[in-house]
């Protein structure tokens, strides 16, 4: 399924910086950054749970924000893109 990954991270003390590289580190591990604090990722369930586990952990729920939006079926399902940024096709043909 598809995952939008979104995050806002206080990063007025250095320790909230901290938190924004380590959620930022974890998000670019499991699918590609749209938007500075914006990821899409390809998962399974067990690996949605994993993921999600993992930025709770880093994230302070009293200063950041985590959202996670499951979109489990591509049917009808369509992007409409403007700008320079162009996602990568997980399902397309890989071309080397």
């Amino acid at each position: 399924m598809l995952v939008l990954v979104c995050y806002d991270v206080n990063t007025e003390t250095k320790s909230g910086r901290r938190r924004l590289r380590r959620v930022a580190k974890l998000c670019e591990s499991t699918g590609q950054r749209v938007q500075k604090s914006v990821f899409e990722c390809q998962l399974d369930l067990a690996r949605l749970e994993t993921l999600e586990r993992q930025l709770l952990a880093e994230i302070d729920p009293s200063t950041d924000c985590l959202r996670l939006y499951r979109i489990p079926g591509t049917r009808g399902f369509e992007v409409i893109e403007h700008g320079t940024f162009r996602a990568i096709d997980f399902d397309g043909p890989l071309v080397l």
